[in-house]
């Protein structure tokens, strides 16, 4: 089935409706476009702006997907894009800006399940506005293990007068958001989330590990510093996920965190399209600071040598700024960490 349909005064035509792309529930492509028309309010000021690569579904969750970076060729002209030079390539890629809701629905109806922008906006592509830090589990462990590490990432953060948001991935394990939205490079970023991510596997070798190496990660927690990358994208909060249900990567609280934790129930993080928007209706949008918040990373020269691994252990808390994060004074107030140096594609 298909039907044409007129969005902010454009006309889309949007087709096989009635495709099921979700086989284990039934859930449709209109049901993917209904999703996103409803959660447009909450999504599109974190993507607005930003080069957007697109996982793509043609043949559903159980089918053979593929990540999209440069526009369509077939792209409609009012569809926005930022032309960014790939130094890998050695050439412009024309990225998608998801600034609309006509925008955004025509991404669905292609089956872009699973929206992954950049960390930076795209007219200042090497100042990243945010530091993200991707916990993974190894199983046997899950999100529960996850909610312990987050815990520990908070705790460090307020010793540097930094916030943070916690979002589920929407799969497995969890993203911790810092925002920035102040001067700054990915290099920067980087550094730092690896020395934090050195100093927790230092501190707590019997569930973090900061080495990608699918070896050394069982029952672990992989703290991934390395999505702080001009490079690399890292699932946008609100989009759904290509698993059997229609799960959404999704802004929770810290109480959220603790619970889950005190309780141990992994379940208790799992949240539908469904839910996701009925949380939104009522909670509004928890991640609404990440867009606006201004925060200075300390500065951390010894944590650049740290995650180049030379040299000797730092103290991370000492190295706090004295500037004013937010209204308060960072301080250090607990004992100094150390750390050790393509098929085929059907229509959609």
């Amino acid at each position: 089935m298909d039907s044409t349909v007129e969005i902010q005064g454009q006309h889309l035509k949007l087709s096989n409706l009635q495709k099921v792309l979700y086989p284990a529930t039934g859930f449709t492509k209109q049901d993917v476009i209904d999703y996103y028309v409803r959660i447009a309010p909450a999504i599109l000021p974190h993507l607005e702006g930003r080069a957007l690569t697109r996982k793509r579904y043609p043949d559903g969750v159980d089918g053979e997907p593929f990540f999209e970076k440069n526009a369509p060729m077939h792209k409609p002209d009012w569809v926005k894009t930022a032309g960014i030079w790939s130094e890998g390539g050695r050439r412009t890629v024309h990225y998608i800006l998801a600034n609309d809701l006509a925008t955004l629905v025509w991404l669905a109806n292609l089956a872009a399940l699973e929206l992954h922008p950049s960390l930076a906006l795209a007219k200042d592509i090497k100042c990243p506005t945010e530091m993200v830090f991707d916990l993974d589990p190894g199983p046997p462990a899950n999100i529960v293990q996850c909610c312990q590490v987050a815990v520990w990432l908070r705790e460090i953060f307020e010793h540097f007068g930094l916030q943070s948001f916690p979002k589920t991935s929407g799969s497995k394990g969890m993203q911790i958001y810092v925002p920035l939205n102040t001067p700054t490079t990915f290099d920067a970023t980087k550094m730092f989330s690896h020395a934090l991510a050195q100093l927790l596997e230092q501190e707590h070798r019997d569930l973090v590990v900061s080495d990608m190496k699918k070896a050394i990660r069982t029952n672990k927690v992989f703290v991934d510093w390395s999505q702080n990358d001009e490079h690399k994208t890292t699932i946008a909060v609100y989009s759904l996920r290509a698993r059997e249900h229609p799960t959404v990567s999704t802004p929770i609280t810290w109480d959220e965190v603790q619970r889950t934790l005190k309780k141990k129930d992994a379940g208790l993080l799992v949240f539908e399209s469904k839910q996701t928007i009925a949380r939104f209706e009522k909670m509004g949008d928890l991640f609404e600071p990440v867009l606006h918040l201004k925060q200075k990373l300390p500065d951390l020269k010894v944590a650049a040598e740290v995650a180049q691994g030379e040299h000797a252990p730092i103290e991370l808390a000492a190295q706090a700024d004295d500037g004013d994060h937010h209204g308060r004074k960072a301080r250090a107030t607990r004992p100094a960490r150390k750390v050790k140096p393509r098929k085929k594609r059907s229509k959609v």
